[in-house]
């Protein structure tokens, strides 16, 4: 009896579902609404890189502390990035190369470990060096004339994208930025 109602109800909805009949009327046009006035045009959310060198010294606490100048308006939802200029090689025309390397990073040094760390807020940020030894055993090279870029980046251009932000140049392009548009600061 089960099968009997299976198959019949199998053919009643096949035979409703094949039906079809004459197109009805076309249905009312909507009224047209009245105009609204126009709204400021929204704000065009642009990244800021910005390059800045400076020494870790004893004084400053083996730490440089850069705050955003009034010119970088930087939000609270903002991805702050921080790279260090690690090496420079030349390419087949012996032009300079620069390599740069995400922080946080992390040497080994003959006295142990040696870290270049950062933090920072929407005003500030602050990069600096951490070790599992005396750091005024440092040589120069690992302190003096530290070049870093700082990459602002609003989270709407990050959200749902795939690219790899140890990347500086893949973080540029996206920002349709080249070597030119990098502010240079010198914090000495």
């Amino acid at each position: 009896m089960k099968k009997i109602t299976i198959v019949l109800g199998a053919f009643l909805t096949l035979f409703f579902v094949a039906c079809e009949g004459p197109q009805g009327p076309p249905g009312f046009d909507g009224f047209d609404g009245l105009d609204g006035l126009d709204g400021q045009d929204g704000i065009n959310i642009l990244g800021k890189v910005i390059d800045i060198e400076g020494d870790f010294t004893a004084e400053n606490e083996y730490s440089i502390f850069f705050e955003f100048p009034q010119t970088i308006e930087v939000f609270e939802t903002d991805v702050v990035l921080v790279y260090i200029l690690w090496d420079q090689i030349e390419d087949s025309n012996g032009d300079p190369v620069d390599v740069w390397r995400l922080l946080p990073q992390t040497r080994i040094l003959d006295q142990g470990l040696l870290q270049y760390n950062y933090d920072h807020t929407f005003f500030d940020v602050n990069l600096f060096l951490e070790s599992d030894f005396d750091l005024t055993t440092l040589q120069p090279g690992d302190t003096d004339n530290q070049v870093f870029r700082i990459a602002v980046l609003p989270a709407e251009t990050l959200s749902g994208s795939k690219i790899d932000k140890s990347n500086i140049e893949g973080i540029m392009g996206m920002l349709n930025m080249n070597e030119l548009d990098v502010q240079k600061i010198s914090l000495d």
